[in-house]
């Protein structure tokens, strides 16, 4: 089973590189670990909300075509569910025993994520009602999924 991480826009901040790149390379010894970053697209000051849907459908269709239909696909989204890291580690656990071939995760970009993307998600999750910079999410979200494989292994990491 590999993990998926597809984002949109560049990662710039080498502090948040860093840090992905030392939980990818703690994950290495449970699964293999991948980072997709699309491109965003281009949004214009003061864009309508037709522009705002043409560019969500844009960026969700370029998600879309990275996903299979045997991922279990996992969607951050602010009006997802909201869970412990104790659940979160039990859903990742409960993807690899039935079966699934991948977890991906999903960030959009700053105009958040198509209703098609939405859709297609097995799980919307949202890490709470505050609002955080996409490329940041990024190592916070690739900490818990390390750290659900370090409950699943039951380590003391989580404690």
């Amino acid at each position: 089973m590999k993990v998926r991480l597809i984002t949109v826009g560049k990662l710039k901040e080498k502090y948040l590189k860093d840090g992905i790149a030392e939980y990818s390379k703690r994950l290495s010894r449970f699964t293999k670990f991948e980072m997709i970053e699309l491109p965003d697209e281009k949004t214009p000051d003061n864009a309508s909300q037709t522009q705002n849907e043409q560019i969500l459908d844009k960026e969700g269709q370029r998600i879309i075509s990275k996903i299979s239909n045997r991922d279990f696909a996992i969607v951050l989204a602010i009006e997802g569910r909201q869970i412990s890291s104790e659940k979160f580690s039990q859903i990742l656990s409960d993807a690899k025993l039935k079966g699934y071939s991948n977890i991906t995760f999903i960030i959009g970009g700053s105009l958040g994520l198509s209703q098609k993307v939405k859709k297609r998600a097995d799980l919307l999750l949202s890490f709470g009602l505050m609002t955080l910079p996409h490329q940041l999410m990024r190592l916070v979200l690739t900490e818990q999924i390390y750290r659900s494989f370090m409950i699943q292994e039951g380590s003391p990491y989580h404690k």
